[in-house]
């Protein structure tokens, strides 16, 4: 069966009939941006800085973990950074959301609850996300906001734009939805202050990589290395944007598993993991919604993230020319 991400990161003629609704989507995409950039649409600017990390392709590129080593690698700088996400997925019924490390992924969404127990950062969602970051600075002493996502969520301003593309798929076709991945036209990149490229770094790019780390299972929390593995056969299952970069993940690491695709962001239920008749391997993400019904051969794999390390000397840079601009424009 044909996948859009065949269309996407192939040469189908499928996606000629697209092309005139992906004008259409380019010119409103290029139009909003005008409206904030313009004054006509109101970026709110807040007293704190804001770091966004977001990507111009719809799917995974690893901007997640990317994230959660940002926040990590602030900390360590001396910051208090204040996570905000969309939440996407969560079902609450207001806005915004505090998460924490034991949140409902159903109500928040399941991204900010790992971040949450990844990070120990404070953390709120909300679909608008300046009432998130507002709620984080009204009942945290967090002294930056770091956004996991919303490069096209100009209603909050930002003093650094980080874009993360996949190293090895890059921008597919090049076309904006419907005919591809595109969110916004590919040249938003030159507009960007840095990209992370996780794989293969291009010019003008940091690298990143993000490896398979340890198993730790979901009910006792015991730590095994994933070569631990490899004399048993396994299942492993992903519901993320990129689930084949799992299962290689894996199979580099010289497991044999059966492999099992889910949509991004599935909403697990026990009756999906019928399947496990043994041990069974998943990413962190679906951990967080499969531990209320986890059994004892169930095991969450962490991630080892690898920045090239000018990336965290730029955002120092930037950082300090921020604070020099606000102390002159203090005089």
């Amino acid at each position: 069966m044909l996948k859009l991400d065949d269309l996407w990161y192939g040469r189908s003629p499928l996606i000629w009939p697209l092309l005139p609704l992906t004008g259409l989507y380019c010119a409103v995409a290029v139009a909003r941006r005008a409206a904030y950039r313009w004054g006509i649409a109101k970026t709110q600017r807040l007293d704190v800085p804001v770091i966004v990390v977001g990507n111009l392709t719809v799917g995974g590129t690893g901007k997640t973990p990317l994230v959660g080593w940002l926040a990590r690698f602030l900390m360590q700088q001396g910051y208090r950074p204040g996570l905000v996400a969309r939440g996407y997925g969560g079902k609450a019924r207001h806005w915004p959301q505090q998460v924490r490390p034991d949140s409902d992924p159903a109500a928040v969404g399941d991204e900010p609850v790992l971040l949450a127990q990844t990070t120990g950062c404070p953390m709120a969602v909300a679909p608008d996300r300046v009432a998130a970051a507002r709620a984080l600075l009204a009942h945290s002493d967090c002294d930056l906001i770091l956004s996991d996502d919303g490069l096209q969520h100009y209603a909050l301003g930002r003093d650094i734009e980080i874009a993360v593309v996949d190293g090895v798929r890059r921008l597919g076709n090049r076309f904006c939805l419907p005919a591809g991945p595109l969110r916004e036209p590919a040249g938003r990149l030159e507009r960007v202050d840095m990209v992370v490229s996780n794989g293969l770094a291009g010019r003008n790019e940091y690298g990143m990589q993000v490896q398979a780390g340890d198993a730790v299972n979901l009910l006792t929390g015991e730590r095994r290395p994933l070569r631990s593995f490899r004399d048993e056969p396994v299942h492993a299952m992903a519901g993320i944007g990129r689930p084949e970069r799992f299962f290689d993940d894996l199979r580099r690491e010289g497991l044999s598993i059966d492999a099992h695709a889910f949509p991004d962001h599935h909403a697990f239920r026990a009756e999906d993991l019928a399947f496990a008749d043994r041990t069974l391997l998943m990413t962190e993400k679906d951990a967080v919604k499969c531990r209320r019904f986890a059994r004892a051969d169930f095991w969450a794999v962490g991630s080892r993230v690898e920045v090239n390390q000018r990336f965290g000397e730029r955002i120092m840079a930037l950082l300090q020319a921020r604070r020099n601009h606000s102390a002159a424009s203090r005089r």
